[in-house]
């Protein structure tokens, strides 16, 4: 059998925390470790309000998946135990979101929570109860390299999650450990049903966990209430073009719901501007980024002046750039980068790092100035 978790020593000698966040992902890990015969523990963070997500679907960490997960673990005859981290979670990532979004950014609360409140403070708690790994259920894969450890996308692209892991540090990926990143998906949900879990057709999260049916806006509402006051709609030239109802309901590269009519070609967001309280707004070309200044690096392998093909989006398909000190520069122009977001760094499989996109270098204005 294949050795998934990659730890030395006999199997019962060893002790694995599983992080569990109540999905068939994480459940199917904690099958897979009490099946090596190592002593396995799986911790559930608890981020929300008890009594609000008690009945809420397609999240995790909620009241629901906290009972599913102990579900999971009593009849795997493992220890279960939860964390209230609802605060930290509040502090870092909730809060975090709400004032990208009132400045005028892109955010991704996913990966602060995985830089943050889940890869951290479950690092911690692994370590205190002294176990060999952390294990999770994320669609990446940790491969031994010559200088140690490094973090790959998972073999199913539809699966892959490593543009959300770029954080993830060195010497955390020493002690994570990703048993599902070799795995289709159907695979894990077979898994799921041999060991007989009431998991294994449970279906997956969707959208960023802490916001009901994908609405950002009443979410940052609800934290920072100033969030809806409106301004003016302008073109590329500051020209009024009409009213928006609160830069929250806008990011770069939009089109829809602009709704301004009478124009001869369609228009998307370029850039919010918070302090004017103002969407500007002009034709697809000006979109078009030659570079983008990166902050907060989190580097795993050498970046600097090497060919490597950088993801801005989540969604986007990696694109050929090189690092020049803190600028991303593109071998062609690319769209629909905006501030807030990560850039992510590969070398074929392998992720060499990322960060924050702090601003964008348009390539229209270059081509003018040239």
């Amino acid at each position: 059998m294949i050795d998934l978790f990659q730890l030395d020593g006999p199997a019962k000698a060893r002790r694995i925390v599983v992080a569990m966040s109540g999905g068939v992902d994480s459940s199917v890990v904690a099958g897979l470790a009490a099946q090596t015969g190592a002593e396995t523990i799986g911790i559930t963070l608890q981020l929300y309000d008890h009594g609000e997500a008690v009945n809420r679907s397609g999240s995790c960490c909620a009241g629901r998946d906290i009972r599913d997960a102990r579900a999971v673990c009593d009849q795997l005859g493992i220890a279960h135990y939860v964390f209230d981290h609802e605060s930290r979670f509040r502090e870092t990532v909730i809060d975090q979101f709400a004032d990208d979004y009132m400045n005028g950014r892109t955010p991704i609360p996913c990966v602060r929570c995985n830089m943050g409140v889940k890869f951290t403070d479950l690092f911690r708690l692994a370590k205190d109860l002294g176990a060999d790994c952390l294990a999770t259920g994320h669609y990446v894969r940790r491969v031994e390299g010559p200088a140690g450890a490094e973090l790959h996308r998972a073999h199913d692209p539809a699966r892959d999650q490593s543009y959300f892991l770029f954080a993830t540090m060195a010497e955390q990926l020493d002690y994570l450990r990703f048993p599902l990143g070799g795995m289709p998906k159907a695979d894990v949900r077979a898994i799921a049903a041999d060991l007989g879990l009431g998991v294994a057709a449970k279906p997956d999260s969707q959208d960023i966990c802490f916001v009901p049916n994908g609405d950002y806006a009443s979410v940052v509402r609800k934290v920072r209430p100033e969030a809806e006051a409106d301004g003016a709609i302008v073109d590329m030239e500051g020209r009024e073009l009409g009213r928006h109802r609160g830069l929250i309901h806008y990011t770069v590269g939009q089109r829809r719901g602009l709704e301004i009519g009478g124009l001869a070609e369609p228009l998307y967001v370029v850039r919010l501007d918070p302090e004017k309280q103002q969407v500007v707004v002009g034709p697809k070309r000006v979109l078009a980024v030659s570079a983008a200044r990166i902050t907060e690096p989190n580097w795993l392998a050498a970046v600097e002046d090497r060919p490597v093909l950088a993801k801005v989006r989540s969604l986007a398909k990696p694109v050929p750039a090189r690092m020049q000190g803190d600028w991303l520069v593109f071998d062609d122009p690319e769209y629909g980068v905006a501030p807030g977001q990560a850039a992510v760094l590969y070398a074929g499989d392998q992720v060499l790092g990322g960060g924050w996109i702090a601003e964008t270098r348009s390539a229209a204005a270059e081509m003018i100035a040239a």
